[in-house]
């Protein structure tokens, strides 16, 4: 995909979910909306969702979209685990290349995990892309999806 095609996209969905999230405070229903959203807007997206801080060092599956994915990970496995330990957005060209990296569908080729921060700038989750293509992430995807989790900020309260 063309750069300028994808930055289009992205300003679009990014628009898209803004619009869609506005006065929203249930912070599931955003992570919902956001997975659903990016998840068919964006071709290269295998599978799109959200990995949520349930006790330290240990994420549980959330909102998502895609194949079944891995329903706990923890701060040191994978992809998802380390940019949960630092809190730190990491793009992976080739999962079969990064160490420790969790096989949740074998159809994964590359990655990109962002962290999502509460308005306290404490870790609440992470946000999981994964493509069947190689090297489908870039730095277009990393600054529209570090944008995008920052949506997630003021969003902690959960509906009964």
């Amino acid at each position: 995909m063309e750069r300028e095609q994808k930055e289009e996209i992205y300003r679009q969905v990014t628009d898209a979910i803004r619009a869609t999230l506005e006065g929203e405070t249930d912070l599931i229903a955003s992570m919902a909306t956001i997975a659903c959203l990016l998840h068919h807007s964006l071709d290269h997206f295998f599978w799109t969702g959200f990995y949520r801080v349930v006790a330290p060092g240990e994420l549980l599956i959330g909102s998502y979209q895609g194949t079944l994915g891995c329903l706990h990970i923890s701060f040191d496995r994978g992809v998802c685990g380390a940019a949960a330990r630092s809190e730190e957005t990491i793009v992976v060209p080739n999962v079969h290349q990064f160490p420790g990296h969790i096989a949740c569908d074998s159809n994964s080729k590359s990655e990109i995990v962002v962290p999502v921060f509460d308005d306290r700038d404490e870790l609440i989750a992470v946000l999981d892309v994964d493509s069947a293509e190689y090297d489908a992430f870039d730095e277009v995807d990393k600054r529209h999806l570090e944008e995008i989790v920052t949506f997630l900020r003021n969003k902690t309260t959960l509906s009964p």
